[in-house]
């Protein structure tokens, strides 16, 4: 199949040893992140240094009611210094849990919801050129109220955190006009204009 017809996809390295990394070191550890300063061969010969932010990746949840409007969190992001509008959404941080009880336990802790119905959304690549961190979105629907888990406790950024429910189309002139930034909530919301704009047709199971 020729360069031009092969399908719109992200593919491995065609050859396992292109881009071998000659030398790699840990330069930070942090609390969810840390950095790893990795020396690397290019396809010419050349070598270069790599900063990678290794990030244990995150999960969103685009929660739709039945009048289609989403859920929306308001929370303070201190790297920006600005209170961003966003999903429900929080890093992997249980060891083996499955991606969808991940979603279920952060919007019923950051929103006090559940959801009878799961799709997956989309997945992605938050910032590929700098960071491992990937991103899966479900959709979530049938929502209803949940009691966050015994053992939550709201601290941090999250303790004057407001949640709000916004018409998707409201969402989508704040995503075209910048008025919302947040990578996962731009994601989630120009994603699920689309599923809607096809009846919701052939989303992915949640599992």
């Amino acid at each position: 199949m020729s360069p031009d017809r092969r399908p719109l996809a992200d593919e491995p390295l065609p050859d396992p040893n292109a881009y071998p990394t000659l030398s790699s070191r840990t330069a930070f550890e942090g609390k969810v992140v840390s950095l790893r300063q990795d020396e690397v061969q290019m396809s010419d010969g050349s070598t270069g240094q790599r900063d990678v932010v290794v990030h244990p990746g995150a999960v969103g949840v685009l929660a739709l009611d039945d009048e289609e409007r989403i859920v929306m969190i308001r929370q303070y992001r201190h790297p920006v210094r600005r209170y961003l509008w966003e999903l429900p959404a929080g890093i992997k941080d249980v060891a083996d849990e499955p991606l969808i009880e991940t979603a279920r336990r952060e919007l019923a802790e950051e929103a006090g919801l559940q959801a009878g119905r799961w799709h997956r959304l989309l997945d992605f690549f938050a910032t590929p050129g700098g960071s491992s961190e990937e991103v899966t979105v479900f959709l979530a629907r049938e929502l209803s109220e949940a009691v966050p888990p015994e053992d939550f406790v709201v601290s941090g950024e999250e303790l004057d955190l407001e949640v709000r429910r916004v018409p998707l189309a409201e969402a989508l002139a704040a995503v075209q006009s910048g008025r919302i930034r947040n990578s996962i909530a731009v994601a989630g919301i120009l994603a699920a204009v689309v599923a809607k704009g096809a009846d919701w047709g052939d989303l992915q199971p949640s599992g």
